[in-house]
């Protein structure tokens, strides 16, 4: 199911960047609805033709043979184009420019000073902080442009054909390094494409319950419930469209946190009176994860565990024809080389069986994570409910390195509970996009009152996220870190020493593993 095609749309020609999708973030802000494609797809993505064009950055080198190029059409359909890093030299490469290596590189924060008016930078500052990550260099631009802008590093810092409305910018306008990037961005769209801003979560929200009307028909949906936003999000979406033909399966795998399990089911069966089959398995979890230590292991084990339990109960359900999932965009994004079929892993963590014949309903695939917390707000959810931490499907499984036993689990729920408890309370929650407890395979020796003490050590995590692709440590407060600890310590059985992960995360996972 994607956006109308009544939306004015924008396509981003992906060529490797890590941060393309911050593009597509930044534009989704100003209201503009977008999609990302691979460059070696982008030509079949122009039809039907959208109202403008971004060309990310990306790690090759322009002027080589074989190095990624953007479809030569796109520069004869008379819509507007931007080219990123990356892109403005392949912009430059394609169009009759000249682009080296060898000449200088220009990495981190620098300063741009406009040399000539244009509407891209409209309302700006004459000199304004931007972030470059390039080491090729632009030698000479292509017939028709004009240097706007310029830096210490770069005579070609921004390029403009103002005829065609074709712009060149070698800094990265999407991160936040640039501090008026995304300004930057909305005069492009705005100004110079013309775009009107009419990606809203209403609008959304009204176009997809109609989407989900028809396609479902009379038949039945089995959504695989987690209890995370994604899943809760969408399940209130379909049920929103079809009401009683939605049924919730919820594998409770008695590795979720503190009871979490409980606030699931209060929500979805008692408040919004959703049909919810609530399966009870922990057992059968935690006895197939007996002896099991290996990290992928587990996650198999959990998955496999989880697929045979979702399809026995998916199997009592008559006339069920589709399967409803949380797919957010980035998943469509990575999996572009084909895993439409799958589970997402943070969610059921299992791949669905070929003999379930069920056809998917992914009402979010459009999203983004910052939208679906939009869109459940406007459907009504908790605010509290809606702005949690991601937690992942195999859960506790993962963050409790090594074997995962009975005791294991309640001791690190008893412990992340707190933590999180001293982060409400401190009002940092909303400040930090990921926080939990860990409970590491070691055990210490520690003095409380007048005896000694052999028990295990507690690691906590907090990481700040703008897109859940990289992550950066939480500097907290002192105080409160060392609140959490103390409660720690002196409440949780099993725990007599507490310690702060200040490890940042590269783009990938920012979980523990």
């Amino acid at each position: 199911m994607k956006a109308s095609p009544s939306h004015q749309r924008l396509l981003i020609i992906d060529f490797g960047s890590q941060v393309t999708q911050l593009i597509a973030r930044r534009v989704r802000e100003s209201g503009v609805y977008c999609e990302v494609v691979p460059y070696d797809k982008a030509d079949a993505a122009l039809d039907p033709p959208p109202q403008a064009v971004i060309l990310s950055g990306g790690p090759e080198s322009a002027h080589l043979d074989g190095s990624p190029r953007a479809p030569e059409r796109l520069f004869a359909m008379g819509i507007p184009v931007l080219g990123i890093c990356y892109g403005e030299m392949t912009l430059c490469q394609q169009l009759g420019g000249r682009v080296e290596s060898g000449h200088g590189r220009e990495f981190g924060r620098a300063e741009i000073a406009r040399v000539k008016d244009t509407p891209l930078f409209e309302g700006l500052g004459q000199t304004e902080p931007v972030w470059m990550s390039h080491g090729d260099k632009i030698m000479a631009i292509p017939p028709g442009f004009e240097v706007v802008a310029t830096s210490a590093g770069s005579p070609f810092a921004a390029i403009a054909d103002e005829v065609r409305r074709f712009y060149g910018i070698q800094f990265h306008a999407e991160v936040a390094h640039t501090p008026r990037g995304a300004e930057m961005l909305k005069n492009f769209t705005h100004r110079i494409a013309g775009f009107t801003g009419d990606w809203t979560m209403a609008n959304f929200r009204k176009e997809m319950v109609g989407k989900i009307r028809e396609q479902v028909g009379d038949g039945r949906v089995i959504c695989g419930l987690s209890g995370g936003v994604d899943s809760s999000v969408a399940a209130v979406l379909i049920h929103e469209a079809i009401g009683e033909q939605l049924t919730c399966v919820f594998v409770d795998t008695g590795l979720m946190r503190l009871n979490e399990a409980d606030q699931v089911v209060t929500l979805f069966r008692d408040h919004y009176n959703i049909p919810l089959i609530h399966v009870d398995a922990g057992a059968d979890f935690l006895g197939q994860l007996a002896g099991v230590s290996d990290p992928e292991a587990k996650r198999k084990t959990i998955g496999r565990v989880f697929v045979e339990i979702f399809d026995r109960e998916a199997g009592k359900i008559e006339n069920a024809r589709f399967l409803a999932q949380g797919t957010l965009y980035p998943d469509v994004i990575e999996s572009i080389g084909g895993k439409s079929h799958v589970i997402k892993s943070h969610h059921n963590v299992g791949g669905l069986p070929e003999h379930m014949k069920l056809k998917l309903v992914e009402p979010l695939r459009d999203l983004f994570k910052d939208e679906v917390r939009a869109l459940g707000v406007e459907l009504g959810l908790p605010p509290a409910f809606v702005g949690r931490h991601p937690f992942p499907g195999p859960g506790l499984g993962i963050r409790i390195p090594g074997e995962v036993t009975p005791e294991a689990v309640a001791i690190l729920q008893k412990a992340d509970a707190i933590y999180l408890e001293e982060i409400r309370a401190a009002g940092l929650y909303d400040k930090i996009w990921q926080a939990f407890a860990v409970l590491l395979p070691v055990r210490s020796v520690g003095v409380m009152g007048d005896g000694r003490t052999y028990d295990q050590v507690c690691a906590l995590r907090a990481v700040t996220s703008t897109d859940g692709m990289t992550a950066d440590f939480y500097e907290f407060p002192w105080a409160v870190l060392a609140k959490a600890a103390t409660r720690i310590i002196n409440e949780v059985r099993g725990i007599n020493r507490v310690v702060y992960d200040v490890t940042s995360k590269p783009p990938g996972t920012i979980e523990w593993e």
